[in-house]
């Protein structure tokens, strides 16, 4: 905890954005960091609640010692505070921006809508240990000779490749893109998270004896048994790719495009990779519509102003959810209520309760507008309420089904579940094939940075366990 009566003195406080008239001129991110004395003042609201239930599974998937390393923080031990948090979160300089923040709905202040900033003091911590030069590369103290094969570097692999390197085995990432980081690079905006967090534990992880193998798309380019029989593991972190697709006609107009692609571009452009030879998809002058409410589609709508939008909507199946959930029902799990993104709050019109009928288009092939209806509580449209909105870009973000089965998942032959995610258990994450393990996205399905980071680690204790017999990597 932190002060006795830190919560009944301080207020909560959050740090402030950029002006949103000011922040969509440029692609970084617009987060103004709070001084030290404010953050310290957020770290003494942590009250003894109890029972903390921000660092229990409802609140941290990681487990993150919250309570903990805000009473450090207090107290102006900041060296032991990035220890500690650092013991359970691989990355938290990237959860302290991409989160967003189960722990915070679990705070028992929440109860009272004023929780403690706990993302604010974990962005914090982790930024002041990198630039204090606390985060150095952790090497083994022994090798054990054993061979692990990483497929993917987004946060579950990059989690398990550093966990594994850490115990000593020879870890080999291979990953299908030029930059390690997966959907962090290049499918969330810098906006969001700049991507030299990312570069810098990768060259972390170097030092630490990690091999990355860049344009390595295994399953096309390179057969999974090849790193079957020259690794005595192998762990598939791949994600969760295959878009869902939107149940209505018109998706063949050109202007119609899934929400990845589009944000994978802007963000090869704004890492240097030469993306002139291909179609070139920007929102800049356009009537933009983005079909979907969750964090994807918010990225799209934040994207598309910053490339000159003219207008954004942002439609929403889902009925407008109320503005504050009721505690009793629902705390301390995630609540259904009104939530505004940064990106929303830059000027997109939202509709909720909004179906897409159908995407209209010219005689030229070209989309000029959404066909939509209001829907009840089953999605069924509502007679006579129909309505279109002009639109020369529509772009898809309603989720991802399940990992790409073309490729590296065929050539496995692993038994999927019935969602068509790579089939593996949460204690031992193995598949149904020997030696081959699953994590993150691949296994559960689209989910949280936080989520993945925490599967990679766990991972990375079943592998250790099963190549040395004993393992003392934390789960």
């Amino acid at each position: 905890m932190g002060k006795v009566t830190g919560f009944l003195e301080i207020e909560r406080e959050e740090p402030r954005y950029e002006p949103a008239s000011d922040r969509i001129r440029h692609f970084g991110e617009f987060t103004v960091p709070m001084s030290e004395g404010r953050v310290v003042d957020q770290a003494a609201r942590c009250m003894d609640c109890g029972i903390p239930f921000c660092h229990g599974d409802t609140g941290c998937p990681v487990n993150n010692q919250i309570p903990d390393w805000n009473d450090l923080v207090y107290n102006g031990d900041w060296e032991e505070a990035a220890r500690n948090l650092h013991s359970t979160n691989n990355f938290p300089e990237f959860t302290g921006r991409i989160c967003p923040a189960p722990c915070e709905e679990a705070c028992t202040l929440n109860l009272e809508d004023t929780p403690v900033a706990i993302k604010t003091v974990e962005q914090a911590i982790a930024d002041r240990a990198i630039r204090s030069g606390w985060v150095k590369p952790q090497l083994p103290k022994a090798k054990t000779g054993k061979s692990v094969a990483i497929v993917g570097s987004g946060p579950a692999g990059l989690a398990a490749a550093q966990q594994l390197a850490r115990a000593g085995h020879d870890v080999h990432v291979y990953e299908r893109e030029p930059k390690a980081g997966g959907l962090m690079r290049y499918g969330i905006p810098d906006f969001k998270m700049e991507k030299d967090h990312i570069d810098f534990r990768v060259s972390q992880m170097e030092a630490e004896g990690v091999t990355f193998h860049y344009g390595v798309n295994v399953g096309v380019n390179t057969p999974l048994t090849d790193l079957q029989q020259k690794h005595d593991a192998v762990l598939l972190a791949g994600g969760s790719e295959k878009p869902r697709d939107v149940d209505a006609e018109g998706t063949h107009f050109n202007g119609v495009h899934f929400a990845m692609p589009f944000l994978v571009q802007q963000n090869r452009r704004l890492g240097g990779e030469d993306v002139s030879e291909e179609i070139q998809l920007t929102a800049a002058g356009k009537h933009v519509v983005v079909v979907g409410g969750g964090d994807t589609a918010s990225d799209c709508v934040g994207t598309s102003f910053r490339q000159g939008a003219i207008a954004v909507t942002q439609l929403d199946v889902r009925a407008q959810p109320p503005e504050l959930e009721n505690k009793l029902t629902n705390w301390p799990n995630w609540a259904v209520k009104m939530r505004t993104s940064s990106s929303q709050a830059e000027g997109a019109i939202r509709e909720f309760a909004a179906g897409t009928m159908k995407i209209i288009g010219n005689a030229k092939g070209q989309v000029t507008g959404v066909e939509c209806a209001r829907v009840d509580r089953k999605r069924q449209p509502i007679a006579g309420t129909e309505f279109i909105i002009k639109a020369d870009l529509v772009l898809l973000a309603i989720g991802f089904a399940h990992p790409i089965h073309e490729g590296m998942l065929t050539e496995l032959g692993a038994q999927l579940d019935k969602r068509g995610n790579l089939f593996a258990d949460t204690l031992s994450y193995k598949t149904t094939v020997p030696k081959v393990y699953a994590a993150g996205d691949m296994r559960r399905g689209q989910s949280l940075v936080v989520w993945a980071i925490r599967e990679g680690r766990q991972a990375a204790r079943s592998i250790d366990f099963d190549l040395m017999g004993k393992t003392d990597l934390p789960r």
